[in-house]
């Protein structure tokens, strides 16, 4: 069968799964390969437990007549997807950055859906994988699409933007994100720089965040940008900072917009919602509403009252950029009665570049004096005579520590990569 016929049986199925044991009852289950598993194997099963349809991209594993095969497991799924995205005539606002993704992809979304029947990227699917998926779950009567893109090396935003094809698009800023993949800061660049170059070959519109030099010099050649920051005269979209510690206040058309977010960071991704919302004629109100009902999740800038402490978790990922930002918001911060905790798990992904850039936190946190420091991790344990310290090899050895020698009336920070998890001491505190 080819793509079409392949296609037509998707939308009779109405939904896909490569993991045959999740998969929804009528699906068409797709085969994919990975480094320990061979999906091809499950597709007799996948049969057996409900789905429709299966393709295979292996013969031996053509042994029922609703198995179909193709030269490519992934590929299939990402041709599919961009078919499936074909047949949408709507906006598909591509999410990209160093930073802050995420949650300005949720903000975004908040804001859009106030008016608007709006699709969001789901969790962490933003990769090869995962976009197509997500592309694939696209109800047929989606007004809006909010597309976050994951790219761990030059050329992963360049195959995204071929599979969803984004017709509006956004860099949030540049760090220091992925320096195994991308190699160093210019690397970075290169790698982000591929959705606006998508979007200049395109006719696509770039929403440039003012403030973001680096943003706004890749942004030059591009034809249609909407342009967006606080108190500029130049911008499309402007507007005021009341407050970003110990929460986020804006001031906009005449409207007061709050956020339990906190830092500069937030307050810059907040701003590119409301832009969103205004270029796509969402009321201030709407996005008002939009902008505070957001209320972040999954260790990301979550905010947890607990005992006496008053915590800050945002640990899903963490990269040097992050790191440095984050740790200066959050000792600018001022609660009375509190004292300053830090709590930090290593950064990973930094290759060549994982002592330099430890150290260089290292001596930022010495230079901010905070009242204590926690250190997990083998790169962090290389500068714990940097600072005065407490140092753990894992997550869970701190949480031991911290069940022994609790804390009270403090202020803590609690970041690290993923896979630091450092998300496990919350229950010691």
């Amino acid at each position: 069968m080819n793509l079409e016929e392949l296609y037509h049986l998707f939308t009779n199925c109405g939904s896909i799964s490569i993991d045959s044991r999740t998969l929804p009852k009528g699906c068409l289950y797709i085969a994919i390969k990975g480094k320990n598993f061979n999906g091809n194997a499950f597709a007799q099963d996948a049969l057996t437990k409900g789905a429709a349809y299966a393709v295979v991209d292996e013969a031996e594993f053509v042994v029922h007549e609703n198995i179909f095969l193709v030269p490519d497991g992934l590929l299939f799924l990402q041709q599919l997807a961009h078919r499936h995205r074909q047949s949408f005539n709507i906006p598909f606002i591509g999410i990209t950055g160093s930073n802050g993704k995420t949650t300005t992809k949720e903000l975004v979304f908040n804001v859009l859906k106030q008016k608007y029947k709006t699709h969001v990227t789901q969790g962490n699917l933003n990769n090869h994988i995962g976009l197509p998926l997500t592309l694939l779950s696209l109800p047929k009567d989606t007004e809006m699409a909010v597309i976050e893109m994951g790219a761990n090396k030059i050329g992963d935003n360049a195959e995204l933007c071929e599979i969803f094809d984004p017709n509006f698009g956004l860099i949030t800023n540049i760090g220091k994100e992925h320096l195994e993949g991308f190699g160093n800061i210019e690397g970075v660049a290169l790698g982000n720089s591929e959705l606006f170059y998508h979007l200049q070959k395109n006719d696509g519109t770039a929403f440039v965040n003012l403030q973001e030099e680096l943003v706004v010099r890749m942004a030059n050649k591009l034809a249609h940008k909407i342009t967006y920051g606080f108190d500029l005269l130049d911008a499309n979209y402007s507007a005021t900072i009341l407050s970003v510690n110990p929460s986020i206040k804006l001031y906009i058309n005449d409207t007061e917009i709050k956020s339990p977010l906190f830092g500069n960071y937030n307050a810059e991704n907040i701003m590119t919602a409301i832009a969103i919302g205004l270029y796509f004629n969402v009321s201030t109100e709407s996005i008002k509403k939009g902008i505070e009902e957001y209320i972040p999740t999954n260790n990301r800038s979550q905010v947890i009252e607990k005992n006496t402490n008053h915590i800050i978790v945002d640990c899903y990922n963490a990269n040097p950029s992050s790191m440095e930002v984050s740790i200066k918001n959050f000792m600018g911060m001022e609660i009375p009665g509190k004292r300053s905790v830090l709590m930090l798990g290593d950064m990973y992904e930094t290759g060549a570049f994982e002592n330099e850039e430890h150290e260089a936190i290292a001596k930022l946190i010495f230079s901010l004096n905070p009242n204590k420091v926690y250190l997990c991790g083998k790169a962090f344990g290389l500068q714990k005579n940097v600072l005065n310290c407490e140092w753990f090899e894992t997550s869970a050895s701190l949480y031991e520590y911290l069940i022994k020698h609790p804390i009270n009336n403090s202020s803590i920070f609690i970041k690290g990569s993923r896979g630091m998890q450092m998300e496990k001491i919350l229950d010691a505190l």
